[in-house]
């Protein structure tokens, strides 16, 4: 590390699984693709230089998946972080076929789960992924299916902890009936909160809740323009405080495509909003 005391450090530390600690602000590595979540980013070296200034600032957990690019995200991490650093947690998801920009289509056949994990091994060049969360459950094959096969593959040392993507308490409390659940990744942030029982439940439970699409900075409301003026802030900021926050499980991973922005995100982390704006935002 370059600074003997990271930015990022003061988000706070949460411990996935009772195996892995992470600084609870991360970073989300969806954005340093092409337009569409589909192709190279338009200057890879840049999206390589971003993720080294996140991990420079202390970040130590980085969210991608199969599917960003597809592909092109965890060959940009690989390139720019191989060999990783001893504190550093890599998510990664499966579960998305891509047919072009901005198309997602649900695929949990255990064949195709199971070939996408060993291809992230290889693109990631490692021997066991630290995280690997089902990025969406397929409704047309049993939910047994799907999980047995990322506990089978666990079980084989390729993956470390399972995790779920936009799932309900009920999903949750089905999949672990089946496989020890580490993580949930649901969309949520100030303007969008219908993921609230679910982060309740993550916290009474002891669960990572990661929460995507954390800034929804071209919707947020008056209040968070106020408050960050009076903390010399900006709304991003402001939106990514608030969720650390929210509950001590809260791993938000806000992305982008630029070093600027990478360095003013984490800076999120040092924000401490006063109770009366915290409770200005959550009810706002």
């Amino acid at each position: 590390m370059t600074q003997s005391s990271p930015v990022a450090a003061a988000s706070g530390e949460f411990v996935l699984g009772g195996e892995l600690t992470v600084r609870r602000l991360g970073f989300g590595a969806m954005r340093i693709t092409g337009p569409g979540i589909w192709g190279p980013p338009a200057d890879p070296a840049e999206a390589v230089r971003v993720l080294r200034r996140a991990v420079e600032l202390g970040v130590t957990f980085i969210d991608t998946a199969d599917s960003y690019g597809p592909y092109v995200s965890e060959e940009l991490i690989r390139t720019a972080l191989h060999p990783y650093p001893d504190d550093l947690v890599i998510g990664t998801k499966a579960g998305f076929v891509r047919t072009g920009p901005n198309e997602w289509h649900v695929v949990g056949h255990p064949k195709y789960l199971r070939q996408e994990v060993e291809m992230s091994l290889r693109r990631l060049g490692v021997e066991r992924l630290d995280l690997l969360q089902l990025h969406r459950i397929d409704p047309a094959v049993p939910l047994g299916d799907q999980l047995g096969e990322l506990r089978m593959m666990q079980q084989e040392g390729k993956i470390g902890l399972i995790g779920l993507s936009e799932v309900s308490v009920e999903q949750i409390q089905q999949a672990r009936e089946i496989v020890d659940i580490v993580s949930v990744q649901n969309l949520y942030n100030l303007m969008e909160r219908r993921s609230a029982d679910v982060l309740d439940y993550c916290a009474a439970e002891g669960l990572g809740f990661i929460p995507w699409y954390p800034i929804a900075a071209g919707e947020l409301s008056g209040a968070v323009g106020r408050i960050a003026a009076a903390h010399g802030a900006t709304p991003a900021q402001v939106a990514l405080a608030w969720l650390l926050a929210r509950s001590p499980v809260m791993l938000p991973i806000p992305g982008t495509g630029s070093v600027a922005h990478v360095a003013e995100n984490t800076a999120a982390a040092q924000l401490m909003l006063t109770d009366d704006e915290l409770r200005e935002l959550s009810a706002d």
